[in-house]
């Protein structure tokens, strides 16, 4: 209950301190005057002193909250907040991005809410200013960043990246990205999109193919996360012709992997059946077998969905040896049930049993799934004995 009280008071101390405009709230009628705080305007020597005297705060609200006291940790960390303000507008933004991922972390939501609010008096202070402080907007959004606000940290990095087009055409690309990957990290498909679709066209205009292989990976992601499949295609179809055009010949099976899947999905069988098939070549041919048996196995999925049994039956025959390469015993595990189930659909229980059998085996050197094969094998004994 006293732990609850003092974080109230306390809270209630920041919000009244960081709300209010004036750095002469220290020398209030309500409270005597700091004692770190000297007097307007600061000499060099004089700011110097309150940097290192307010760092030496910031050690012991550090030593205080590893101690496990919370509240008097962020008492002295209010006071330095407090305090920063008279070493400048950066500084102070700066120790509010500090604290505030502190807060963060040990869950003090009503600080990290009182932070923010600060910092968005700062941001509308620093709008108001005729002229803009580069270092000052790139410090305070980081500080949104710090505190979980990505609304308002893309906004000023919207800001930022306005200007920077100006003036610096590497530092402007280098703020989208981070506006990109801010989109990204919170989810936010659509506009992380609309970013990396940015970044890939400055990519493509330059030439830049390492930058062009990024941003389209980036951008497969993105619409698979966000189950695009169609504008998924077209940028891994991209992908797959940058990666045989800078021979990444070992990048192909991958892309033309998720191609077929990206078919499938859009019901186009014809194309999904010949992506997989290529995605299966290419595998093969670079001893990938592993992904050689991914390809193998959308095949043969279709292949069934199809009710083309006997090629599906042709393609796990194919699967076995690969799952045998890839040392992938729990696959060849698994191919031996797909086919001896083929062969249950197909009406030739004898078959079926010589697969369930091998798999079997399998499975009991893995000591996974016996009862399962069991169980196959029995009932297919008894339906063979009636």
């Amino acid at each position: 209950m006293f732990r609850r009280y003092s974080n109230v008071v306390a809270t209630a101390t920041l919000s009244l301190c960081l709300c209010c405009s004036s750095t002469a709230l220290a020398q209030s009628k309500e409270s005597p005057p700091d004692p770190l705080l000297p007097n307007q305007p600061l000499s060099p020597q004089a700011r110097q002193n309150l940097a290192a005297a307010l760092e030496k705060l910031n050690v012991q609200a550090q030593t205080r909250l590893a101690a496990g006291d919370s509240v008097g940790a962020f008492e002295i960390w209010n006071r330095e907040l407090r305090l920063r303000r008279a070493l400048g507008t950066l500084a102070e933004v700066q120790a509010l991005g500090r604290v505030g991922v502190i807060a963060w972390s040990e869950n003090e939501r009503t600080q990290v809410q009182i932070i923010t609010q600060r910092l968005q008096t700062i941001q509308q202070e620093v709008q108001s200013q005729p002229t803009t402080d580069l270092t000052l907007l790139r410090s305070l959004a980081y500080a949104y960043q710090q505190v979980r606000s990505p609304k308002q940290a893309i906004q000023v990095y919207h800001q930022i990246l306005r200007l920077e087009r100006q003036q610096n055409a590497a530092a402007a690309e280098n703020t989208l990205r981070t506006i990109a990957e801010l989109h990204l990290s919170w989810f936010d498909y659509l506009q992380a999109a609309k970013s990396y679709q940015e970044l890939l066209a400055l990519a493509s205009a330059r030439g830049d193919r390492v930058g062009e292989v990024t941003y389209l990976q980036q951008l497969a992601y993105i619409y698979d996360r966000a189950r695009q499949p169609q504008q998924a295609l077209v940028v891994k179809q991209r992908l797959a012709e940058l990666y045989l055009n800078e021979s990444q010949f070992t990048q192909v099976p991958a892309i033309r992997l998720a191609i077929a899947a990206d078919y499938q999905a859009l019901g186009q069988t014809q194309q999904a059946f010949q992506n997989y098939q290529e995605a299966y070549a290419s595998a093969w041919s670079l001893q990938q077998y592993a992904r050689a048996g991914d390809a193998l196995r959308g095949l043969i999925l279709l292949y069934r969905t199809q009710g083309q049994i006997n090629e599906a039956l042709q393609a796990s025959q194919i699967l076995l040896e690969t799952d045998q390469r890839a040392a992938n015993f729990y696959g060849l595990m698994n191919t031996y049930d797909q086919i001896g189930q083929i062969h249950l659909q197909n009406g030739n229980p004898s078959a079926a049993l010589s697969a369930f059998e091998q798999g079997l085996a399998i499975a009991q050197q893995l000591q996974y799934l016996q009862p399962y094969f069991t169980q196959q094998i029995q009932q297919i004994q008894q339906n063979l004995a009636q």
